[in-house]
């Protein structure tokens, strides 16, 4: 066989009530090569046969099978597996190879047979240990309160979140639940404003990267995933509602739904969100009360699309789809003398919101931004103009949902400044594309499968009955072993945290600093940034302090460099309030990206002066 005669002896071990024959081929059981075994005459194979299978190598066999038995039946015994199943196999082996290679190989198989088993067990723990259908019950302080939801739904301009925001300035405590730092910012400052009984509300403002704690403060605002479900209060306002389908956030709404520790809970988002929340307030048996608002003023498309720069006009937004595309634009529009703000999602909320409040303002004729400007930020515009319908998502350019179109088509015709709004795209294809996109019927968000994002206490829970301490393990196991009964609540993780994960599973740390480190807001795709992360991963598993410098001048980078800086700060600061023995600096990295958002601020209204300077010259 296998181009090789060879000698195979038979025989068989009895050990502890197990009868194992066997068929093996000793150390010296390979003969010869066909070819030479052929050349040989019978009593010279004869001579062959007998010296390598005399007494001593019989023994020797005889002995290696009885101690390999003996050791399989032992290991079988600990695991609780049956010993046959794997010994079967000495005496039907039709293999040339040697004994010792033989029984490495059913100790491989009995090495993948305890692995399966142990990671059934692991699994079937894991299942026992978190059932994602008594997640509502693990807000308790939510659990306990007699709670009833306000659904207020509508498209933009309908007046949905100021009726809120009215419902939460009235109350005698309450919460505002933003999706992004310029949102709570804004409200904050609107919350400021309010008086009650004669005096000026006590707010405090809570994000991932900043806190303005207010003493005696009865309002907060938030950022929802930095929500505070211990601390009960009258008025909780979890604002774009729909944002429960988001694929990366989408968990973090979950959660303030499910464990928002209010009396009263406002729901504020777009229509089709309205099925998804009665099934949510069905499940955790809250009372519910639906208003769908109507628009205030009349959205429109205009007749044809705009074609040239020069048809552009004050009160104009123009919405492109990348940084690279915007500042293009942007400056385009300025070389026809014309102002420009500037928004797009790497900018911070303070430039943002600066950009637009020179729009607000009258500073700016006209606002260049991404489908940043769809969300947080309220301006006099009067008409929306796509420069395309095309945006990648993450994986693949595509045409963007319908649901994106009417959000930002939504921010034309702001009320009480505009009698309407209008829509057009700059060419025939992106105007043709959003007359089409915003007369599609809305498509409902889903009544089932709401985003469950791993919490330290679940991993914790895991790694207890696996003895596991690898971070992308018990993620792994969060996702494909946790019990989810009928899937109405889902677990999910980001691609970015299973990445990480597995980079800082290299690292000595505690599962909790692991964690901690794979949720910080860096993006891996920016260098820069990713090496930063990487800088602080590697100085806190050798318990070493990271502290900040002055650095280097601002006035020496690019606005691509300045922006980046500014977002590393704003992660120093994240991670100081989570780890303050190691990241101390926090004070210092909210100066610093503040001066970063003022330099980018300044680099943008210089770049915009210089493109207008261009036009005067010609």
């Amino acid at each position: 066989m296998e181009g090789r005669v060879f000698l195979r002896i038979a025989g068989s071990v009895d050990h502890a009530g197990l009868h194992v024959p066997y068929a093996l081929v000793p150390a010296q059981g390979v003969l010869a090569k066909p070819s030479k075994w052929r050349k040989l005459d019978a009593e010279a194979r004869a001579a062959l046969i007998r010296e390598r299978s005399n007494e001593r190598a019989l023994r020797e066999l005889h002995g290696a099978a009885a101690g390999f038995v003996r050791e399989l039946a032992g290991e079988c015994d600990e695991y609780g597996l049956a010993p046959m199943d794997f010994l079967h196999t000495l005496a039907d082996l039709q293999t040339s190879e040697p004994a010792t290679v033989v029984f490495d190989r059913i100790r491989q198989r009995l090495g993948h047979a305890v692995e399966r088993q142990r990671e059934e067990r692991h699994a079937e723990r894991t299942r026992q240990s978190i059932n994602l259908a008594e997640y509502p019950a693990s807000f308790e302080v939510a659990r306990r309160l007699p709670r009833k939801f306000i659904a207020l739904l509508g498209p933009t301009n309908s007046g949905k979140t100021h009726k809120a925001m009215e419902a939460l300035a009235k109350a005698a405590s309450g919460v505002y639940l933003a999706p992004l730092r310029l949102l709570a910012l804004e409200n904050y400052e609107r919350l400021l404003e309010v008086t009650q009984h004669g005096k000026p509300l006590a707010v405090s403002l809570v994000t991932g990267e900043e806190r303005r704690l207010a003493e005696g403060a009865t309002h907060v605002a938030s950022t929802v995933e930095m929500l505070d479900t211990r601390t009960p209060v009258d008025v909780a306002v979890i604002d774009e509602i729909q944002m429960l389908a988001d694929r990366d956030r989408g968990a973090a709404w979950t959660a303030a739904v499910c464990g928002a520790p209010a009396r009263t809970v406002y729901l504020v988002g777009a229509p089709e969100a309205r099925r998804a929340v009665e099934a949510l307030a069905e499940r955790l048996e809250c009372q519910l009360e639906v208003h769908v608002l109507k628009r205030k003023g009349p959205l429109a498309m205009e007749p044809g699309p705009v074609r040239k720069v020069k048809n552009l006009r004050p009160g104009d937004a123009l919405i492109a789809f990348s940084r690279r595309d915007v500042l293009m634009w942007r400056d385009m529009v300025a070389e026809m003398g014309h102002s420009v703000a500037t928004v797009y999602g790497n900018l911070s909320p303070e430039v943002r919101r600066a950009q637009a409040q020179r729009f607000r303002d009258g500073e700016a004729d006209i606002v260049v931004g991404t489908d940043a400007i769809a969300m947080g930020l309220n301006m006099p515009i009067q008409r929306i103009v796509m420069t395309s319908t095309i945006k990648f998502n993450g994986y693949e350019e595509e045409e963007i949902p319908a649901a994106l179109a009417r959000q930002i088509a939504g921010r034309a015709g702001r009320y009480g400044i505009h009698e309407e709004g209008l829509v057009a795209g700059y060419d025939a294809d992106s105007h043709e594309v959003m007359r089409s996109l915003l007369k599609e019927k809305p498509v409902p968000l889903n009544t089932t499968g709401f985003a469950v994002a791993p919490t330290l206490e679940h991993l914790h829970r895991i790694a207890a009955v696996t003895g596991e301490t690898s971070l992308a393990k018990l993620l792994k196991r969060f996702i494909h072993n946790i019990d989810v009964p009928d899937g109405f609540f889902y677990p999910r993780i980001t691609e970015d945290q299973m990445e990480r994960a597995t980079w800082l599973d290299t690292l000595p740390l505690s599962v909790a600093d692991k964690f901690t480190l794979s949720l910080v807001p860096v993006s891996t795709k920016v260098v820069a940034l990713q090496n930063a992360w990487e800088h602080w991963c590697v100085a806190l598993s050798k318990q070493r302090t990271t502290r900040l410098q002055e650095g280097t001048s601002l006035y020496y980078m690019t606005l691509q460099e300045v922006e980046d800086t500014c977002r590393m700060y704003s992660a120093y600061a994240w991670l100081g309030y989570r780890l303050p023995d190691y990241f101390p600096d926090i004070e210092l990295a909210q100066e610093l990206s503040r001066r970063a958002s003022e330099r980018v601020d300044s680099m943008l209204q210089d770049q915009n002066t210089a493109a207008r300077r261009r036009h005067r010259r010609r």
